[in-house]
């Protein structure tokens, strides 16, 4: 058994409950630790003192971290979804795209990142999504959500060129999970073009992408299958 921790920030959503579980199965992992609203030390996207709270409260266990996971995302609420056009842009409805989908994680590495190993091999990873690539959009639309996607991935590239000079062994990267069964998902079904996979299936391929990925990778936007996604 290894003796290696993992957290997962939004370890109660589909695909976050989902790697939680892939990661304590993993005999490479003593430790998994599930944040989220509900957890006992409850962390909040949204709210970045409960992020800074969380991350003093473990950093009080000098207990050493080597993998992050970032779970949290927003496509869609009980009453908005991604714009089909330029008549839906809210303002407010963008913003919480951004808030929830980049800045949300970008506190998460604020906080969290201090607490990870110094030296040796660490990996933090947020979930991003393939159509907040520039250069594969191809059919426009979803405003808010590509564009928060796209901030995402800028500041997975920022904070990994500032963090190999901390650990060069570090791996900061963006994950795209695919098309999952979660409700994230769930409006989206009719979509025949999407290959779908279960929470489980998912969080199981990322996994295996995490573990192959090598310093040099860093900074970069993975699918599922492994396959480099470009900015």
């Amino acid at each position: 058994m290894g003796e290696r921790t993992a957290i997962i920030i939004g370890a109660r959503g589909g695909i976050g409950s989902a790697m939680a579980d892939a990661f304590d199965k993993d005999p490479n992992y003593a430790h998994v630790i599930r944040f989220h609203r509900e957890s006992p030390t409850p962390v909040d996207i949204l709210d970045e003192a409960s992020i800074a709270s969380a991350a003093a409260s473990l950093a009080a266990t000098k207990t050493p971290v080597h993998m992050i996971i970032v779970a949290t995302g927003l496509l869609h609420s009980a009453t908005k979804g991604p714009e089909k056009s330029l008549r839906e842009l809210d303002p407010d409805w963008m913003m919480e795209n951004y808030r929830i989908n980049a800045v949300g994680p970008a506190l998460v590495a604020k906080h969290f990142l201090p607490l990870m190993a110094k030296q040796g091999p660490i990996c933090f990873a947020a979930l991003s999504a393939r159509v907040g690539s520039i250069s594969d959009n191809r059919l426009g639309g979803w405003h808010s959500y590509r564009a928060s996607k796209s901030a995402l991935n800028m500041l997975i590239r920022n904070i990994s060129i500032e963090w190999q000079r901390k650990n060069p062994q570090s791996v900061i990267v963006g994950l795209h999970p695919g098309t999952v069964e979660t409700p994230l998902s769930a409006p989206f079904k009719g979509n025949p073009a999407h290959e779908r996979f279960t929470p489980d299936r998912a969080a199981q391929d990322m996994l295996d992408v995490l573990h192959g990925l090598k310093p040099e990778q860093t900074g970069q936007i993975f699918a599922y299958d492994g396959s480099s996604i470009a900015p």
